[in-house]
């Protein structure tokens, strides 16, 4: 582990005890260790929180577009092909799950409680309608099948890996939806290129800035989680995946506004993707 440098008493930049250094101060108080550790926890929902206003106030209106554009594709026999690299390659095999094999709410033991109307055009409203209607749609991984990865990057190489099977794989009627955190991964550019001259919808999930992503001509839709911080990246990155779902299954059932994308998506005192398992919009 990175030590501090010689003669300071502040953790180095970018180690674990830079990062909560309250775990590393040496303290013998748990109280305070835990009020610490509260307030980190605290400090970071609330940054995703502000990401994901900060991402619908400036693209709801092209997600909901965009969601069309995928409902219509899926409606003429198109199929989603999803792809990413580590982290966003984890993130594209659950696209690829969402699309095929939509969780649906739990039918209750008794029959619900009368309960309050929720606010028209809300994120409960779209989202469980979109959940109460869903529909399997065709999906496919290009970063799920080690045999054809591992053949392609020793025959080939790794810039090729999502090109290949788009050529392989795209139609015209289909969707490529590609993830990066930094917008910058050459196999991804590759791939919406060759999407692209297929004549597929292209959709580009990245970071930062959006990277190298960001000056293509071949991405039709790209949505930019602008932060600094990974983790809250993809937090924000999970949530716009999740949003395009829920509008184009009710772009498919006709029952979404026409400009309308879902408001926020998870509450403000959810836990942040590196404190606990699991995305979250998932554990609302």
């Amino acid at each position: 582990m990175s030590q501090p440098p010689a003669g300071t008493d502040q953790p180095g930049a970018g180690t674990i005890e830079g990062l909560y250094p309250f775990l590393y101060a040496g303290q013998t108080d748990v109280s305070a260790v835990l009020e610490q550790a509260r307030q980190s926890t605290v400090a970071k929902a609330a940054e995703i929180q502000a990401l994901r206003r900060q991402v619908r106030d400036a693209d709801g209106a092209r997600l909901a577009a965009c969601a069309r554009e995928m409902a219509a594709r899926f409606a003429g026999g198109g199929r989603l092909l999803a792809f990413g690299n580590g982290g966003s390659a984890t993130d594209a095999q659950q696209i690829v799950t969402l699309f095929l094999n939509p969780a649906h709410p739990p039918q209750p033991a008794h029959p619900p409680q009368p309960a309050q109307p929720a606010r028209p055009g809300s994120a409960a409203t779209a989202g469980d309608r979109a959940a109460a209607s869903a529909r399997p749609l065709a999906a496919l991984s290009l970063s799920s099948d080690p045999a054809v990865l591992t053949a392609l990057c020793n025959d080939i190489g790794v810039d090729v890996v999502f090109a290949r099977q788009i050529a392989a794989f795209g139609g015209k009627q289909d969707i490529a939806i590609g993830l990066s955190t930094s917008g910058n991964s050459d196999n991804l550019l590759r791939a919406f290129d060759e999407a692209s001259r297929r004549g597929m919808l292209t959709v580009g999930i990245a970071g930062y800035q959006g990277g190298k992503m960001a000056e293509l001509d071949s991405i039709d839709y790209l949505f930019v989680a602008p932060s600094a911080s990974v983790h809250r990246i993809q937090e924000a990155q999970t949530t716009i995946y999740n949003v395009l779902w829920e509008l184009t299954q009710l772009a498919l059932t006709h029952q979404a506004p026409a400009d309308q994308a879902p408001a926020d998506q998870a509450p403000a005192d959810q836990a942040p993707a590196d404190q606990a398992p699991g995305s979250s919009l998932e554990q609302q």
